[in-house]
């Protein structure tokens, strides 16, 4: 197909994704709305990844591959994509994640027919292997700043955003956890974030030491980002990663 302007620029960060990449590009070409450009920024893979997304590019236009000359880290490779995105509305995927076909359709006809600047869907788990786990996590119908505070439910995986509405903007350069900084930073501003309430994207988890792992790792990121990002008196940031926690270990049952 031929490259023309797209409605939705789909953000995604790649670094040595060859086992899902290819899952995880045919899961937006699949897109029942056919008005996106993919971003896919290679961050200085050594596998395959450089090689499939090449490929990829020549099947379909649409596919826009950058590749960085050293590895960055996610948040540089994002905000390489948001500068080179041609979409009024920015979609997020992560290089082992996928959508379901009528993604963009049910999430941007919700946008436009309310006027929301910030939307996102809920989403279930997806083995290492990509089999279907029999988890799901909801999309509660509207979230604020401070509810994001005490509850990180927005799946990055999920996320749109009217970049008409909210101007230019970059995820702050962390390591992890910089996309619910991203949202912070939005919502601090002003602007709440919508869900609608239905199983839109996949998400793939490791092994049971790996997700027991991450969840630390997640945890201490988290607050971090309230202490160090968000500036929040001890106080305060306990008061909310209390409400975090206790919120992780329910969406873990």
């Amino acid at each position: 197909m031929e490259h023309h302007d797209p409605a939705v620029s789909v953000i995604t960060p790649a670094f040595n994704s060859a086992a899902t990449l290819l899952e995880t590009i045919e899961s937006v070409r699949q897109q029942t709305f056919s008005e996106w450009e993919m971003i896919v920024v290679d961050d200085c893979s050594t596998d395959q990844t450089r090689d499939l997304l090449l490929k990829a590019k020549k099947q379909d236009a649409r596919i826009r591959p950058i590749f960085l000359e050293r590895n960055s880290g996610a948040a540089v490779a994002r905000n390489t994509a948001l500068d080179h995105a041609a979409g009024r509305y920015l979609a997020f995927l992560d290089s082992d994640d996928r959508w379901k076909p009528d993604k963009l359709e049910k999430q941007l006809r919700f946008m436009r027919e309310h006027g929301y600047t910030f939307t996102f869907t809920g989403y279930e788990y997806i083995s290492q292997d990509g089999t279907l786990l029999k988890k799901r996590v909801g999309a509660p119908r509207r979230v604020t700043y401070h509810d994001m505070l005490k509850n990180t439910i927005v799946g990055c995986l999920t996320v749109m955003i009217d970049r008409e509405n909210t101007g230019h903007f970059h995820m702050p350069n962390l390591r992890t956890r910089q996309d619910l900084a991203t949202w912070l930073s939005l919502l601090k501003k002003g602007t709440v974030a919508y869900g609608l309430n239905e199983t839109l994207a996949e998400y793939r988890i490791g092994g049971r030491a790996s997700i027991s792992r991450n969840k630390w790792k997640a945890a201490g990121k988290t607050w971090f980002v309230y202490r160090k990002v968000e500036n929040l008196n001890i106080w305060r940031a306990f008061w909310y990663f209390c409400h975090y926690a206790m919120h992780a270990v329910l969406k873990r049952f």
